[in-house]
């Protein structure tokens, strides 16, 4: 199997990546919102709607 970032052979230790420094960007994707799952769902995006409108008027610690 190779490593989904650098496309080097997987360790055992970090799999499905080679290194600790591969699964840190990866990682690092996923927290910075470079990764999404998209979603079909109209809910979904009411709620997101609802969400920013709400970060807008009482600032983003509300989303917490």
């Amino acid at each position: 199997m190779a490593c989904p970032i650098c496309d080097r052979e997987t360790d055992a230790k970090f799999r499905p990546f080679c290194s600790k420094r591969c699964a840190d960007i990866d990682l690092a994707k996923w927290l910075s919102g470079s990764y999404a799952i998209p979603s079909q769902d109209e809910d979904d995006a009411e709620n997101l709607a609802e969400a920013l409108d709400d970060a807008a008027k009482n600032g983003p610690e509300r989303l917490h």
